[in-house]
């Protein structure tokens, strides 16, 4: 068998090809950004055509750098932005509208009208997620009415859905020549159309958005040596390669955080936060703002589920720093002037760009800095940015508890912002847990690779894989009891501040 490994991370703000070896070691990788495409306020688009085509330069980039060709992948995964929705013509290859992002939240009256005609109940007892602008459903139809021709491009079965990584498989198994329209559970969990008890698309829930079920790909398990079949020669591989796994990227950085056992749970800081719980092979109910999701479905298994806290605004709050205040000249400077003070000076950012999503689930909120003095400067702003991705995360923590009763022993964390030593350490003094980072920081690809090597055989079970999880690095809590409890009341508060700011019809 070759020694190698290939995981496709697409993601809301780049692509990239990272290559594994058997020990989970990174071998290569080459990653390019793509155009965010913001046509009015609200609106988030992405490019199809573009993605795929930076999808096919890193693979070859990457495997270049390596000096390595197909022959040497034992098999590829694919990990996504799950919910960017893309709707195409299975005949021509071509989108019919730009990629609207899981941030978009053009849909939020398709969302209210949900919940006003009483189906928000049903979509959440059946899919375990709240009518809300995220998730697919809405997007889709929302292209459905308002792109020409879509509509009865769909009832002819020309026009077809998929997330990002549906789009890609399609490509990479051929496209218009026999491509494969598939996708796995973990991303049709993120549509509000699956059933999560079946595992199938739901007649009714696509009722509810008057998308034809012929538009929709099928559901194979996350990680399988056939049902994606395989690569074509002459694409980006230029060789015949298994495509062995697909997860959406929060559910694969749960697998390459080794989160195997219930109760065991990751933090991903990316764009967004993303904390997810294992809760095993049954579905938790949440009751208090949190996601039931499909975790992964590993060969014939049955499907593990989660519980997900997802938060719209952290890394990205960041990069507004940089780009529209212009207090910081790059993502690492936030953690140097966020250094100049020993507090926040009591103010408190919340983020809430695109409405709050978990625990809140509020479109109409709208960012705001609160607590703000004559004594405040830059360096405090910086601070409370820091922190308010520590606090989201905390209130999602919260959350977790209540729903199922499992107080956290340790955080492991990954993604981004985990080079920011001081938001990690503000990170384990809110929680009150340690919080642990692992050797190899890129867990999403990790994951992906991992459910790719599973079906073929290349990793014998999930044992061998938490043979291979290593800690980095550990943040141990240094603030009191006191200090912790009253500077959270302090952000419940100022979450107060962001809401009912925007009319939602």
């Amino acid at each position: 068998m070759p020694d190698f490994v290939g995981a496709v991370d697409q993601g809301t703000t780049s692509t990239r090809f990272m290559i594994f070896d058997q020990g989970g070691n990174e071998i290569a990788r080459h990653q390019l950004e793509h155009e965010q495409i913001l046509p009015q306020a609200g609106w988030v688009e992405h490019n199809p055509t573009e993605i795929w085509e930076r999808t096919r330069a890193v693979i070859e980039t990457a495997l270049t750098k390596a000096n390595l060709g197909a022959g040497d992948l034992a098999a590829l995964g694919i990990t996504n932005q799950r919910e960017t929705t893309v709707v195409w013509n299975r005949r021509t290859g071509r989108p019919y509208y730009n990629a609207i992002v899981w941030q978009d939240t053009r849909t939020d009256r398709i969302a209210s009208a949900l919940e006003r005609e009483g189906k928000g109940d049903v979509i959440r007892r059946r899919a375990g997620l709240p009518p809300a602008t995220y998730f697919s459903g809405g997007k889709i139809q929302w292209i459905l009415e308002n792109v020409d021709g879509v509509r009865e491009a769909a009832e002819a079965g020309d026009a077809i859905f998929g997330t990002t990584d549906t789009w890609l498989l399609w490509h990479l198994t051929g496209g218009i020549d026999g491509g494969l329209h598939v996708t796995d559970p973990t991303n049709a969990s993120r549509t509000m159309l699956m059933d999560l008890e079946t595992l199938d698309w739901d007649d009714e829930l696509l009722s509810f958005f008057g998308i034809p079920r012929r538009m929709l790909p099928l559901i194979v398990p996350s990680s399988h040596s056939e049902a994606y079949g395989r690569t074509r020669p002459g694409g980006p591989l230029a060789g015949e390669v298994v495509l062995g796994g697909v997860l959406g990227d929060q559910q694969a950085a749960t697998v390459g955080q080794v989160c195997f056992d219930v109760g065991t749970a990751k933090n991903t800081y990316g764009t967004g936060n993303f904390l997810l719980l294992n809760t095993g092979t049954t579905p938790v109910r949440s009751q208090h703002g949190l996601l039931t999701t499909v975790c992964y479905q590993l060969g014939d298994q049955a499907p593990v589920y989660a519980l997900e806290g997802s938060i719209a605004v952290t890394g990205s709050a960041v990069q507004w720093l940089r780009d529209q205040l212009g207090i910081i000249s790059g993502a690492e400077q936030s953690e140097s002037l966020a250094r100049q003070v020993d507090d926040n000076g009591g103010v408190f950012f919340v983020p809430a760009f695109s409405g709050l999503f978990a625990p809140y689930w509020r479109s109409d909120a709208r960012g705001a800095i609160v607590g703000l003095s004559r004594y405040n400067n830059n360096a405090h702003i910086a601070r409370a940015t820091l922190e308010s991705i520590c606090y989201q995360s905390r209130d999602v923590v919260e959350a977790m508890r209540q729903d199922s009763g499992v107080a956290l022993d340790v955080l492991r964390v990954d993604g981004g912002v985990t080079a920011n030593d001081l938001c990690m350490q503000i990170q384990a003094d809110v929680l009150g847990v340690p919080v642990s980072k692992p050797v190899v920081a890129e867990t999403t690809a990790l994951g992906a690779a991992y459910a790719a090597g599973l079906a073929v055989g290349f990793w014998k079970s999930c044992d061998d894989l938490k043979q291979n999880w290593q800690e980095d690095r550990r943040w141990e809590p240094r603030w009191s009891q006191d200090r912790r409890d009253t500077a959270y009341a302090t952000w419940k508060k100022a979450v107060t501040r962001t809401l009912d700011w925007v009319d939602v019809g």
